[in-house]
């Protein structure tokens, strides 16, 4: 039966070894492979061991082979698709996925889904859907033109310049908002801010916290580019977290006049508003970082005109990707101009990574601040008086000193000679013409050092003073003894890895009891204890009256409208105009 089927393969001219085989199948697939064919089948009349040659050659080469029929009708067949008809129903299945889409309902479920549960960790993530075509050859482009310079005309930018004009002039709200504007200590840097970014391609403003470089500076380069260049522009700004940017875009676009969205927007993941006709953006690090790492970015950075990174020392992996990024963009984009802004850094650090940019330092407001330490939050509960949070009870400066450094050396020259010689009238002048309340202010600097002054005081014999200084003494010492007391008594009885949000009412409730408006803002560890603290106030009789209080959540996972009444509550407080707030935020 071999011998004569090998004499019939001789004569038929087919091969009768796996290396004639070999040889023979290599001509034939590559001659399959070159034509238009979709499909190609052997004849039926090979052997296993040829067709299992075959099979084995297809796997290497990328090729989908299958066998298929019985006996003598069995026969080998080739494919140039991933499987029978692979093309075509791989074509078919893209043309299915471009075409899927979702009812006008389903948008709020589906935005509340990725607010909760993101697409991914980072900002990185897609932002809006059909941002991605699958055409062939083109798949994963991102195709956005939210960062394109806005096609606007020189005639359409003196437009704008003077709708904005009018609305300043007839709206009584934006005129306050203006003078308000011009008491921000920014306002005097406006000039030397436009004139360093014209001869600079970078610079960095040292602005202390209060002094309006945030809301401040786009608005100053928008209007530099507009109303003197009357030029288009593209101002990128960028924060490092979602609800900065969105809050600060529409507090920009408030005090425009302006609805968020037009001449001001802002791109976060999952939320946008605005476009390309926008002129300022803000956005995130991670929302920046993708754009200029993305496919295409090249186009996108020729159409932006300037870069601000606010809060340069919150650095992180973004940012930090993010500078190194634009730096290396600088010299071959001459346009570009890049404002790097915070309020407390190593400014000679950051400067000198950019080459020695020039620095804008610019001076902020100063509020009295008072620290009160676990202890002494524990003895203002304890104790039943009123008011125990006010200034005067605790013996803490509510304002600076105005003394001047002649009335400082006059004051002490007035106690030198009280003291050592009893003449008290240069002391008792002193007092008239100041008022007590800057000898009260002044004696804590001047005998701050309490066991020397008794000193002094016993050595010039005035035991009244003395005594008054001893008693003082004891007293502070007492105070001192129990404070700490009720602190070990405390941690005794309470788990230091939790949060004490019992501890937390009941200090919010000392606090609107002493006061009649203003807001409190609560910096919690995570969205667990902000819950928890927020349904605690909500269970208390005494906060979950809402015509007196407003308690408001601040986080990523709060939706975007609660997040707006943030604002709302700020501007609200700025202007006095408001109940007592509760903003519970993550620290």
């Amino acid at each position: 039966m071999g011998n004569k089927r090998f004499r019939s393969e001789n004569a038929a001219g087919k091969p009768s070894s796996v290396e004639a085989t070999t040889i023979w199948a290599s001509k034939v697939i590559e001659d399959f492979r070159a034509s238009d064919n979709e499909v190609y089948t052997f004849e039926h009349n090979l052997s296993n061991t040829e067709r299992g040659v075959i099979h084995q050659m297809c796997r290497k080469m990328g090729i989908q082979s299958k066998s298929s029929g019985r006996g003598d009708q069995r026969r080998l067949s080739i494919f140039k698709g991933t499987h029978r008809n692979g093309k075509n129903k791989e074509k078919s299945n893209r043309e299915k996925l471009r075409c899927v889409s979702f009812p006008p309902e389903a948008d709020a479920i589906l935005q509340d889904l990725f607010t909760y549960y993101p697409p991914c960790d980072g900002d990185t993530a897609a932002t809006s859907f059909n941002k991605y075509l699958g055409h062939s050859g083109k798949q994963g482009l991102w195709r956005d033109d939210f960062f394109r310079k806005p096609q606007i005309s020189g005639d359409e930018i003196l437009d704008k310049v003077a709708s904005l004009s009018s609305r300043l002039r007839n709206d009584r709200g934006l005129q306050e908002i203006s003078k308000l504007r011009s008491r921000l200590p920014i306002t005097s840097f406006r000039d030397a801010i436009t004139s360093a970014v014209e001869s600079n391609q970078v610079i960095l403003i040292s602005g202390e916290t209060g002094c309006g470089k945030t809301t401040q500076v786009p608005q100053y380069l928008l209007d530099h580019m507009w109303s003197s260049k009357r030029e288009s522009c593209k101002i990128v700004c960028t924060q490092p977290r979602r609800i900065s940017a969105m809050s600060v875009s529409e507090r920009i676009s408030c005090e425009r006049g302006e609805s968020i969205g037009d001449n001001i927007g802002y791109k976060v993941r999952l939320q946008s508003k605005g476009g390309r006709h926008s002129s300022v953006v803000f956005c995130t690090n991670g929302i920046l970082l993708r754009v200029l790492v993305g496919k295409g970015s090249g186009s996108y950075v020729s159409d932006i005109t300037h870069i601000i990174v606010d809060e340069i020392h919150e650095r992180d992996c973004y940012s930090d990707f993010m500078l190194a990024i634009i730096r290396d963009l600088l010299p071959s984009n001459p346009h570009l101009r890049l404002i790097l802004m915070s309020a407390t850094l190593d400014a000679e650090r950051f400067s000198g990574y950019f080459g020695g940019c020039p620095v804008v330092r610019v001076p902020g407001f100063t509020y009295p601040v008072r620290t009160l330490y676990l202890e002494d939050v524990l003895s203002i509960l304890k104790s039943g008086g009123d008011n125990h949070l006010s200034s005067a009870n605790l013996s803490i400066p509510d304002q600076k000193l105005d003394l001047t450094d002649e009335d400082k050396l006059a004051l002490d020259e007035a106690i030198i000679l009280a003291w050592t010689n009893d003449e008290f009238d240069a002391l008792l002048d002193l007092v008239s013409s100041r008022g007590s309340r800057d000898l009260q202010l002044s004696a804590p600097i001047n005998l701050a050092n309490t066991t020397y002054a008794l000193e002094l005081a016993e050595t010039e014999d005035q035991l009244e003073a003395a005594q008054i200084i001893r008693e003082h003494a004891e007293s502070s010492q007492s105070n001192s003894q129990q404070g700490q007391q009720l602190l070990d008594k405390y941690m005794a009885t309470i788990n230091p890895e939790q949060v004490d949000v019992s501890l937390i009412q009941q200090l919010m409730r000392k606090i609107c009891g002493d006061s009649e408006d203003g807001a409190i803002l609560v910096f919690l560890p995570g969205w667990d204890d902000i819950n928890k603290t927020r349904q605690r106030l909500l269970d208390s009789p005494f906060f979950s009256n809402g015509s007196k209080f407003d308690i408001i959540c601040l986080h990523s996972m709060v939706p975007a409208g609660e997040q707006k009444k943030v604002l709302v509550a700020l501007l609200e407080v700025v202007a006095r105009l408001c109940l007592p707030r509760i903003l519970l935020n993550q620290q």
